[in-house]
């Protein structure tokens, strides 16, 4: 029987207090979050940035007890997933692979190659795919490859995205149902998706397909919320974490907030619907920051979905998941891992990864951005960890 690896990638978080600044440092570090004309300026940069912030950030993860739980969580679920996994007669092991803390990427395939796997199934804790998330880290999983020739030789399938999977959409939509009930009259309860946000740019010129696989996503949930409880509540999709002077998804969560305040809705159940995990975006950023601006605009009972950690619905869905991309249609890294090419940044120019003329302006602007949220950050304390999911 093939032994399958089974790899969870996520982008982690510091566990102590002493691990934001050097936590900060990778983040910053990746040419994915913010690009340079010159890479000579990356470290630089994001030592200055991480040095910076390393206070603000400290402050924020003391709040919700010293550190994130992401990494505990992850490997949580990757446990549950392999046990679900050899219940099924898939002789399966789970790894864990963090963007920018540990366990890092490399020491996930170090692992693989030890255990003597056949071949792998790469599978994001990113519902929603998006080129600074999901792209990243497979773009990660490339270049590893591509440094490794006993890692280029192993068979890998990827998961690129499951935000229209019936087993994700099922187990949102049971966490969501019971917050609903509680609510003194549930039919009249709002439901408020708050995903995490992206510049607005990313979706009209780079072509990132985030924003309609979010909206999809909320749209199919609603729908099985009906099939469920027998009746359709309202709702509103809103995106939280911008940052910087640039235009980012709207409607912006703050804002959606004061708006429902003022139509005089009483009672909200929150649903962080792009994270699987609870971290700080969900304990600190919609528990703390945006109770406190829920309840200054009116809206009394502010309900927050857990996420889906590891609910045994979720689990099982990812088990389905895994199962699926070993029978069915191979998905490969470059596949996986693909940039859109919708984007013109001048008419006769297709976007296009790498150097080139499109490349150039675009590195121009995602450098722009940096920029502008570092000094944003400095000024105010929010800056581009907000736009993952982060802080």
């Amino acid at each position: 029987m093939a032994k399958v690896g089974v790899l969870l990638l996520n982008l982690g978080g510091p566990e102590r207090i002493q691990d934001v600044g050097p936590f900060l440092y990778n983040l910053f570090a990746d040419p994915e979050i913010i690009r340079l004309p010159n890479p000579a300026l990356q470290k630089p940069l994001a030592w200055l940035i991480s040095t910076l912030r390393a206070g603000k950030s400290q402050a924020a993860y003391r709040s919700i007890g010293g550190g994130s739980p992401l990494r505990r969580i992850t490997e949580q679920q990757a446990r549950e997933l392999q046990s679900t996994l050899r219940q099924r007669g898939i002789e399966a092991t789970s790894y864990v692979a963090m963007r920018y803390w540990h366990p890092f990427t490399e020491s996930a395939v170090a692992d693989i190659k030890a255990d003597g796997i056949d071949e792998v199934v790469v599978l994001p804790l990113y519902p929603h795919f998006s080129i600074s998330t999901s792209g990243s880290s497979f773009r990660e999983l490339q270049r590893l490859r591509q440094a490794d020739t006993n890692f280029a030789r192993l068979p890998i399938r990827c998961i690129r995205s499951y935000y229209n999977d019936p087993g994700y959409i099922g187990a949102m939509a049971e966490l969501i149902a019971k917050e609903i009930q509680a609510c003194p009259d549930p039919a009249s309860a709002h439901v408020f998706f708050s995903a995490h946000g992206v510049p607005k740019s990313y979706v009209e010129e780079a072509g990132d397909p985030y924003q309609e696989e979010i909206q999809a996503c909320a749209g199919l949930i609603i729908d099985r919320l009906e099939q469920q409880l027998g009746y359709r509540n309202p709702f509103t999709l809103a995106y939280q974490s911008r940052v910087g002077p640039v235009e980012w998804l709207k409607p912006y969560t703050d804002d959606a907030l004061h708006e429902l305040g003022e139509q005089g809705v009483k009672d909200l159940v929150v649903v962080p619907i792009s994270f699987v995990s609870e971290h700080i975006e969900t304990l600190e950023e919609i528990d703390i920051e945006y109770r406190e601006i829920a309840t200054e605009s009116g809206i009394t009972n502010f309900r927050r979905v857990p996420a889906l950690d590891t609910t045994p619905s979720f689990i099982e869905g990812l088990a389905n998941l895994v199962q699926h991309a070993l029978e069915g249609p191979e998905v490969n890294l470059d596949q996986a891992a693909a940039l859109p090419t919708k984007v013109k940044l001048y008419p006769q120019d297709k976007w296009a990864w790498g150097w080139n003329n499109s490349s150039e302006v675009w590195n121009g602007r995602l450098a722009m951005l940096g920029f502008s949220a570092f000094l944003l950050e400095l000024l105010s304390g929010r800056g581009p960890l907000h736009s993952l999911g982060l802080l």
